[in-house]
């Protein structure tokens, strides 16, 4: 049936304040890009990333591309940002949560033991992989993993202020992530590592540890 013409007329997109239409739309090419930079980082053609492969997959001309980003280096480091949502603020949000020290770290191993989505796995790889030849983005993925480390020493603090000091979070909170690290390369490898078991082992086994033994002596390395 056939409509009217006042059902046909659509309403306007509404544009918020203090933003004009062509920003908004702005924007969304950059995310679009972002997107496209994305799958072919992930992708199986990762070898092929350039400026020009991501616009025509993104569906804009090179020089749309070029005017968001300067180069292929401005395209990585935005996709580092773009999936910081994805791995480290749902960490920092199982850390930082209500609870005591035992709660926030079964929900700190339950979401690292869910295991990275096939893609994102991929995209970090890639990521790694693009750090070791572009110092820019080395920098820029050194400071999500910086962010990223910290929230276990942020976890193994609140440990240290439930036993009232005596335990130096860093060391312990440093080898939590680095164990998390060591079980993500294994599991690449063998599926069968039951990683919920072997981190809950090591974080439980850190925090029942005497408080002694988990801060490093004053004079280490002294003679």
């Amino acid at each position: 049936m056939a409509t009217g013409e006042k059902e046909q007329v659509q309403a306007a997109p509404v544009v918020p304040q203090g933003r004009t239409r062509s920003s908004a739309k702005g924007e969304q090419t950059r995310s679009r890009l972002v997107s496209a930079a994305r799958t072919l980082l992930a992708g199986e053609s990762a070898g092929r990333f350039t400026t020009r492969n991501v616009a025509a997959l993104c569906g804009v001309s090179h020089g749309m591309c070029h005017y968001h980003f300067r180069d292929r280096t401005d395209l990585i480091v935005a996709v580092i940002e773009d999936i910081r949502p994805e791995w480290i603020s749902p960490l920092e949000e199982a850390v930082d949560g209500p609870g005591d020290f035992a709660e926030r770290a079964e929900r700190v191993i339950g979401l690292l033991t869910r295991g990275e989505s096939p893609d994102l796995s991929h995209l970090h790889a890639a990521l790694h992989w693009h750090a070791l030849n572009d110092e820019r983005v080395r920098g820029s993925l050194e400071q999500e993993y910086l962010r990223w480390r910290s929230c276990f020493v942020r976890l193994f603090q609140v440990l240290a202020d439930e036993r009232g000091g005596g335990i130096d979070p860093r060391p312990l909170g440093e080898a939590v992530a680095a164990a998390v690290d060591g079980l993500a390369a294994i599991q690449s490898l063998d599926s069968n590592v039951d990683a919920a078991t072997v981190l809950g082992t090591l974080v439980r086994a850190l925090a029942e540890a005497p408080s002694g033994t988990a801060q490093a002596p004053a004079d280490a390395g002294t003679a």
